[in-house]
């Protein structure tokens, strides 16, 4: 056998479900009076299975919660055989958690455990989002009155968009400052969260639908300024105030970059 042969034979016995060799790999391995090469592989295997559900674990502290360690461990070695790690950095690992479950479980039971799983990933993903320099209240302080129209803003790297139909940001809170986990519902109306990274702290705000709306507007689709309090036309002559009160609480958050 090749040496690239052999690691591949590895490769696909660790990356498997069964921890017992098959007779070609065993063969290719001497053990000890102490270990067979069998035992020696099935301990290398277990622990790597091991180590992987321990770092889906981390990533998913609140699904681990709300399962159990038994459920969990079994949703995880279920994610595992259908999505083997493939990077070399267990960073991704947990990457398509959320899509596996939709598709593992019923309907039901899915939607607010797929949920959940999206927000946990996106606290991963903001703090792991690169640096931006962040537009502050103060860079706006000396804006020419004739600028302000055409200002435009966008959102900073680290910022995660998630529009939530259940009590989800309740569970992860429940866990987050160690209470007992509430049982899931609907949420009466959608929430919009957002969660973003302000130095080496993830934060997370909930907005109300006219803010989501605006901050879309601006932030996403390209409006300015002035674009923007037109959209608010509907608020008549305290369209600008409110707009400009949105923009210092966006400013003050730490969501924001120039647009580009």
């Amino acid at each position: 056998m090749r040496l690239n042969e052999w690691q591949r034979e590895v490769e696909r016995y660790l990356l498997g479900n069964q921890s017992t060799p098959d007779a070609a790999l065993a063969a290719s391995l001497l053990g000890s009076a102490a270990l067979s090469a069998e035992q020696g592989l099935a301990i290398y295997h277990n622990a790597y299975r091991a180590r992987l559900l321990e770092a889906l674990q981390g990533d998913y502290a609140a699904i681990h919660a709300w399962l159990g360690d038994d459920d969990f461990e079994r949703l995880g070695r279920d994610y595992l055989d259908a999505h083997p790690s493939a990077h070399f950095s267990l960073r991704w690992l947990g990457a398509n958690l959320a899509g596996f479950i939709e598709q593992h479980l019923v309907a039901e039971q899915a939607a607010p455990l797929a949920e959940l799983a999206r927000l946990e990933w996106a606290f991963t993903l903001a703090f792991d989002a690169h640096d931006a320099e962040l537009l502050r209240a103060e860079h706006l302080a000396h804006l020419a009155a004739q600028d302000w129209p055409l200002l435009r803003v966008a959102l900073q790297p680290s910022v995660q968009w998630l529009t939530l139909q259940h009590n989800s940001l309740e569970l992860w809170r429940a866990l987050k400052h160690e209470q007992a986990f509430p049982g899931s519902h609907a949420l009466e109306h959608a929430e919009t969260c957002l969660i973003w990274r302000e130095q080496l702290v993830t934060r997370y705000r909930s907005l109300d639908p006219a803010q989501a709306q605006a901050l879309q507007a601006m932030a996403c689709e390209g409006l300015n300024f002035a674009e923007l309090c037109d959209s608010l036309q509907e608020l008549g002559e305290q369209a600008p105030v409110q707009a400009a009160r949105w923009l210092h609480q966006w400013l003050s958050d730490g969501l924001l970059v120039k647009a580009t």
